[in-house]
């Protein structure tokens, strides 16, 4: 499940994927006793003012930072125990929103030591500007 860039459109994708991280998450008493281990994707559609026929100018000033959305995602996690992983995407989503360039966002919450015989659980959300 990703964004697809559109140049009619005009929009880009930007993403993190594989963000590792350790999280005060869950509604179990052996979650709330310590930090679990979880994977954060993240992914933006983007406004792109040069598409579709241009290349926009050579300065940062244009685009939105994928070290700026590691560290927004870093300190949603790190703000304390939050019980569904449902919530912690929707915090990030919430966040990720906030800079006016973005036009959607989804999350990707996993969860990859929750069951010996799973490779992960979690959660996607998509949010949008209104």
């Amino acid at each position: 499940m990703t964004f697809a860039p559109d140049a009619e459109r005009r929009t880009r994708v930007v993403f993190v994927h594989g963000l590792e991280l350790m999280a005060r998450l869950g509604i179990h008493p052996h979650e709330k006793v310590g930090p679990q281990r979880i994977r954060l994707g993240v992914e933006l559609l983007v406004q792109d003012e040069a598409a579709p026929t241009a290349v926009g100018p050579d300065d940062f000033r244009r685009v939105v930072d994928y070290q700026r959305l590691v560290e927004l995602a870093r300190d949603v996690v790190e703000r304390g125990h939050v019980l569904l992983v449902e919530t912690l995407a929707e915090r990030i989503a919430s966040a990720a929103l906030e800079d006016t360039r973005v036009d959607r966002v989804r999350v990707t919450v996993e969860k990859p030591d929750a069951f010996e015989d799973v490779a992960s659980v979690g959660v996607v959300v998509e949010r949008r500007r209104p």
